[in-house]
């Protein structure tokens, strides 16, 4: 048996601590010049891994030098500043190192009386996020891994609201029977928005689609007849253009009818905090329910998701779980906020991403990192290639010709590993999409990546 024990029988932490967080450090130094994508041999590399399950205990230093040695070199480098996919975030230094000391605490967010750190900050953190996108300061919220979840929380909560005025009680009697509900989204609804739906005994077909503009807008002179029972469900920054729907029209005209008005905000919402670009963000405040990232622009790292509901009364109605054992105290208490019980302390990283950052440093963020976007899209308009989309944002859509021919442009430069774009297909066209979104994108990356991007596009059209 390999593990060394100190004298109260248990494993000696410090040289396994040590090691990781040195692996951790050298990572993060090297991660700038490294390639974005593994290479083919890394990849093949993970079938080392797959062994069978270790029959006896093994030294903790070995197993994590083992997981730097083969993991480490299979990871997407998306802490670096060239990566582009996705809308996917960094880390800045403050949540990495605070994440560290969240594991090292190892706290259960489900109640004050398990975490008295983790229920405070979580509240801490809430209170900020709310003033930082100027949302009602009446609202609730709570934190789950992802917009997925957080639009879930929200679109429960809308049903619960909706349903108890008409007198159904859903939580009791659930969907069987209850009154009608219905939904409202637009042509370029996010698919995560269906996926709550599905999973709130919705349906994914059963919703009435908005016809959207060239840019992905849902165009409110195309709203149908709302009710009382209608959930209409706006976005702030389409996932592939980054547009924003007219969110002050939609909302006058559902909040005349009683509708509920739900905001998809994963990244978008957070352009309310810079003075350039709240203007696209006019109206949001005025929904019922958001939902966002921060490991998105935030950039706390995986995994951060916000559900904020104007109502919360209606959240913890929605959202309360009742046992003998789980008595809640006075004050706020984070399981009654999100569909998760026993989660981890996600409020620890998000205080120290934003408590590092401020309000100035946060707008900084978004400000630099759209205009690395400009640059992108100039930089493709001026070697002759088509930017599909208004660059409002971080978003950039760019063909490069054809289909055939702008998938393979974007297979060599995820295979050739200077910076890693994805693919999509917007308003019939095949393009490649750069989502610039991390704290640690340099003005330098942005030009090495398009350099790389435009010389294998010459490449690919010419042949």
């Amino acid at each position: 048996m390999a593990i060394d024990t100190g004298s109260r029988g248990q494993p000696q932490s410090s040289d396994v601590l040590n090691l990781a967080a040195d692996k951790a450090r050298r990572y993060v130094r090297d991660v700038s010049e490294r390639r974005v994508s593994p290479s083919e041999a890394a990849v093949a590399a993970l079938a080392e891994l797959n062994e069978p399950f270790p029959l006896s205990p093994s030294d903790p230093c070995d197993v994590i030098a083992r997981l730097d040695q083969i993991g480490s070199r299979a990871t997407v480098a998306t802490t670096g500043g060239r990566y582009f996919g996705f809308v996917n975030g960094g880390m800045v230094p403050a949540a990495l190192a605070a994440n560290w000391l969240a594991a090292a605490w190892n706290q259960n967010a489900a109640l004050r009386v398990m975490s008295p750190i983790a229920a405070e900050l979580e509240e801490v953190v809430l209170r900020w996020v709310c003033e930082a996108l100027e949302l009602p300061p009446e609202c609730a919220g709570g934190l789950v891994t992802c917009a997925t979840m957080a639009n879930f929380t929200a679109l429960v909560t809308a049903r619960h609201a909706l349903l108890a005025r008409a007198g159904w009680d859903v939580t009791a009697d659930g969907m069987f029977g209850a009154p009608p509900i219905e939904v409202v989204v637009g042509a370029e609804v996010h698919a995560s928005i269906l996926k709550a739906l599905s999973l709130a005994g919705f349906g994914r077909k059963r919703v009435t689609i908005v016809e959207a503009d060239s840019q992905g807008r849902m165009r409110a002179d195309k709203l149908p007849r709302l009710s009382e029972r209608t959930i209409v469900c706006i976005q702030a920054g389409n996932v592939n253009s980054g547009a924003f729907d007219p969110a002050g029209e939609i909302s006058k005209a559902a909040k005349e009818q009683g509708a509920w008005v739900h905001v998809d905000g994963a990244f978008g919402l957070w352009a309310r905090i810079s003075r350039k670009y709240e203007h696209l963000t006019q109206g949001f405040d005025q929904a019922d329910s958001w939902a966002t990232d921060a490991h998105k622009w935030p950039n706390v790292g995986y995994d951060s998701g916000l559900a904020i509901v104007r109502d919360g009364t209606t959240l913890q109605a929605s959202m309360g779980i009742t046992a003998a054992y789980l008595e809640p105290g006075s004050r706020r208490e984070p399981m009654h906020h999100t569909p998760e019980a026993s989660r981890r302390a996600r409020g620890v990283e998000l205080w120290a991403a934003l408590k590092s950052l401020g309000r100035s440093g946060l707008c900084a963020l978004i400000e630099r990192t759209c205009a690395h976007a400009q640059r992108f899209a100039q930089g493709f308009r001026a070697s002759g290639f088509e930017v599909l989309n208004d660059v409002v944002i971080n978003q950039v859509l760019v063909s490069f010709g054809g289909p055939e021919v702008t998938r393979e442009v974007i297979r060599r430069v995820q295979e050739e590993g200077t910076c890693w774009c994805g693919g999509t297909v917007w308003q019939g066209k095949t393009a490649m999409r750069i989502s610039v979104s991390s704290w640690a994108t340099t003005e330098s990356d942005v030009e090495r990546s398009l350099r790389a991007i435009i010389r294998i596009a010459g490449v690919c059209r010419a042949r």
